[in-house]
């Protein structure tokens, strides 16, 4: 899955964004673990920042803050989509959502990541910045 938030539409391309997070599942599998690689190397490319998801699940003000005035990304492993539900508990919009396992990424309990299946999420995500 593949979508912009409501409140952020007006954006436009995210791709040379200054004020981009990243924020990934990083769950017990596979999966989680292809989102937070991704989210990694494409924070590592500079195309945006790896910020604590943690965090703004145990409603830490100050990073609640810093989150709202950013463009946000959430990566999850699969249609569970922690990361997503995460932000719209805290009332933060992603600004872009996608899911490893909408990509045709099986997800397993197995914790490898596959750099071919991370790249197939860094490139999908490079192409919703761009949208």
């Amino acid at each position: 899955m593949l979508e912009r938030g409501d409140e952020r539409k007006e954006v436009g391309c995210l791709c040379a964004s200054g004020d981009l997070l990243f924020l990934a599942c990083a769950g017990g599998s596979n999966v989680g673990q292809i989102s937070n690689q991704a989210a990694v190397e494409l924070a590592k490319e500079g195309r945006g920042k790896l910020f604590c998801l943690a965090g703004i699940g145990a409603h830490l003000d100050t990073m609640i803050v810093a989150a709202r005035e950013r463009n946000l990304v959430a990566i999850d492993g699969c249609p569970v989509q922690c990361a997503k539900k995460i932000l719209d508990h805290a009332s933060l919009p992603a600004a872009l959502a996608v899911v490893v396992t909408d990509l045709g990424i099986e997800k397993s309990p197995k914790l490898e990541v596959d750099p071919a299946d991370c790249e197939k999420v860094v490139e999908k995500i490079k192409e919703g910045l761009k949208a």
